[in-house]
């Protein structure tokens, strides 16, 4: 009688965590549903429960993120701030969200520099008149024991791409790249199979990358935006590879 007692208390906790499961999901589709119904469109990407305050984290197609309670009563559009380790709970989402296979990136598509011993690796996203950019490039300058790619990434202007194709067709591209990106010596005009170019372009927007500069780590991790030397090197310290 207590074995069968015991297997009687087991099988009520694997049907209680049932039900629960059951529960979570069928309020994670009503939340999708009425989430849909108020922008009037399939845009949600998925839906899950968060341990603070009953809020549903919504992730849309666009690549937003806003919570709701389990009624779409209300919506928030701004950060979720953990009081107790002051982590932006939001932003670490979003970067896991936004967080790339970086041995898909087609690398020979991109410009490679290599310092010293070139074991740290980075792979930018950047238009040549991208203005964070041409800061990024000096603070890049600086650093050693390190892999860039440079994927050119004309978005801004008719411009972007002419001066892309160039740097792309020179003789020596991460010269080139740098002479402009740096010192901003305008490239020469040259000509040769620039479809790269195009197909950074076509690669970008599938990654949702919409400004520039944007980087990614060998861990896949994404870093919007210019960001200096000092923290750029505390980012690549953090790659853990699995």
């Amino acid at each position: 009688m207590p074995f069968v007692g015991r297997s009687f208390r087991a099988l009520s906790v694997v049907l209680g965590m049932s039900v629960l499961t059951v529960g979570v999901q069928a309020s994670e589709d009503a939340v999708r549903k009425g989430m849909e119904a108020f922008i009037g469109a399939p845009a949600v990407d998925s839906v899950a429960k968060t341990p603070y305050g009953g809020l549903y984290e919504v992730v849309l197609k666009s690549g937003e993120l806003v919570y709701t309670d389990d009624k779409v009563s209300f919506i928030v559009d701004g950060r979720v701030i953990d009081a107790q380790t002051r982590k932006d709970m939001t932003q670490a989402r979003l970067n896991q969200l936004s967080a790339i296979d970086f041995a898909s990136l087609p690398l020979d598509q991109a410009i490679k520099q290599v310092k010293g011993n070139g074991k740290r690796v980075i792979a930018s996203f950047e238009d040549p008149n991208c203005g964070y950019c041409k800061r990024l490039g000096k603070e890049l300058a600086q650093m050693k024991d390190v892999t860039i790619y440079t994927f050119l990434y004309p978005i801004l202007s008719p411009d972007s791409t002419t001066k892309s194709r160039n740097i792309w067709c020179a003789k020596d591209r991460a010269k080139a790249w740098n002479d402009w990106i740096v010192d901003a010596k305008v490239p020469a005009a040259s000509e040769c199979d620039a479809a790269a170019v195009d197909r950074n372009v076509a690669l970008g927007q599938k990654l949702k990358i919409n400004g520039t500069p944007t980087l990614f780590l060998a861990d896949g991790s994404r870093i919007g935006g210019y960001v200096p030397a000092a923290e750029l090197e505390k980012a690549l310290s953090a790659v853990v590879l699995k």
